[in-house]
């Protein structure tokens, strides 16, 4: 996308002949412009090949600009802050969970709270317990005996980010989830039961624990209200903000405010409490415990066991080292539906993975496949070390719920072999499989592009939806 006009980069689209069919007509494309107007841009507006409309950035949207004379933007996280997915593989089988199925969706979507507004009746946290876990993080969960000590070595940043501070959240967002630890939210969050169905790169599956029929948990999760609640309070105040700075904003979803500014470190502070991972990790822990997988498996236990498995994030605005023009730069990366992927070697890859490349979680859609991969070299080169988080939208919800009408949904995924689960048809229909893009082009796509590469396909047989 040629720079025109108040553009002060051009933009770049990953896609192919196929999904610019889809994209052409879509918002998202004008989106790319905009956000290539902003101050301190550098490199590109980029788009991933899930792309699709969103609040002002696209969802599956990439841009860095200048640590020092850049700007940051809420509305280039939305309001999943550090949503992200977790994969756990265990030694089960195909065959020892199939008779079972439905006992274990049943028993998983019974101990995970899900949907809108889902929290825990037990477990509301005080002010001095959520204080303490906005500050340690997913550290704080373990000690709690949800999770392993091991599993703090293979999340990035130990699971905190420097800088984060609970200071900086407003007491709505800290009520908003003080009951929320552990639950799966609505829209297209899900605990999802599968195998791995196909492997590409034997090495780095191997390093992962993946190897074909082995079946893996896969959660994708948020920061539920209390993120919605970080990113409408920012928008608020940088709303009010942008033009005091000189800010000339192509569409006021865009606002945003100088990096070093008290605006913009407030929300750098307050975005960067990972407490999405305070989410996830008990939902992890919970299909290790009776009620989940061992429970509906009675011979051999053990073999129910999870390993620590994998965790990525695709909702941030991060500062990072990259190289822009052959010199290298500190850049403020937002990534709105976007993940990284950084090569083999990177020194910032947890210890465990930096042979093989950073791992990325692809989720498809619940009556398919979903992918796992690596960072490859051309992320750095390319797109900031970034690469896609999903399928992307076809749909819009609407537009999906009307498509639904008359249909039999949830028999139709059974045909397939996916059992499912969910707190209402409504979002059954919102996520069914044709609101989305086909995983597998998009996939294709950033493979053969040298952003991310393939290790394995996972297709799902169980599924809890809000």
């Amino acid at each position: 996308m040629p720079r025109h006009g108040a553009m002060n980069v051009h933009g770049i689209v990953f896609a192919s002949d196929r999904l610019m069919e889809d994209l052409r007509d879509d918002p998202a494309l004008e989106q790319v412009a905009n956000v290539a107007c902003l101050p301190g841009i550098v490199g590109a507006s980029l788009a991933m090949p899930d792309a699709h409309w969103g609040y002002g950035f696209p969802i599956g949207g990439v841009a860095a600009f200048d640590a020092e004379n850049g700007v940051v933007s809420p509305g280039g996280v939305g309001c999943g802050i550090n949503c992200g997915v977790r994969l756990l593989r265990s030694n089960l089988t195909r065959d020892d969970l199939l008779p079972r199925m439905k006992d274990l969706v049943g028993a998983l979507f019974a101990a995970l709270p899900t949907g809108v507004g889902a929290h825990r009746h037990d477990e509301s946290l005080s002010e001095k317990e959520q204080r303490a876990l906005l500050t340690q993080g997913a550290r704080w969960v373990v000690e709690r005996g949800h999770g392993w000590a091991s599993d703090l070595e293979v999340i990035e940043e130990g699971g905190r980010l420097p800088g984060a501070d609970p200071d900086a959240v407003s007491e709505r967002a800290l009520e908003r989830g003080r009951r929320q630890l552990g639950t799966v939210g609505s829209g297209n969050h899900f605990v999802e039961v599968g195998l791995v169905g196909e492997v590409y790169d034997a090495v780095a599956a191997g390093v992962l624990g993946l190897h074909a029929g082995a079946v893996t948990v896969m959660i994708h999760s948020g920061s539920r209200g209390f993120g919605h609640q970080i990113c409408d309070d920012a928008v608020k105040e940088m709303g009010r903000v942008s033009a005091r700075y000189g800010i000339r904003l192509p569409d006021r979803q865009l606002c945003c405010a100088p990096l070093g500014s008290p605006e913009a470190r407030s929300y750098l502070a307050a975005q960067g409490l990972r407490r999405e991972l305070c989410l996830r990790e008990p939902a992890a822990h919970d299909p290790r415990c009776p009620g989940g997988l061992r429970a509906c498996v009675r011979h051999e236990p053990e073999r129910a066991r999870s390993s620590h498995g994998v965790r990525r994030w695709h909702n941030i605005a991060k500062i990072e080292t990259h190289r822009v023009e052959g010199k290298e730069m500190r850049v403020c990366v937002h990534r709105k539906g976007a993940t990284r992927a950084f090569p083999p070697g990177h020194d910032e890859i947890p210890a465990a993975y930096r042979r093989i490349g950073q791992p990325v979680l692809i989720p498809g859609d619940m009556g398919r496949y979903s992918y796992v991969l690596v960072g490859a070299p051309g992320a750095m080169s390319e797109s900031f070390g970034s690469t896609c988080h999903g399928a992307g939208r076809v749909m819009s919800r609407s537009a999906a719920k009307r498509a639904a009408r008359g249909r039999t949904l949830l028999r139709e995924l059974e045909a397939r072999g996916v059992t499912v689960r969910s707190a209402g048809m409504a979002t059954v229909a919102e996520e069914m499989p044709e609101a989305y893009k086909d995983v597998a082009e998009v996939v294709d796509v950033v493979h053969h592009a040298g952003l991310s590469r393939r290790v394995a396909r996972l297709v799902p047989l169980g599924v809890i939806k809000g």
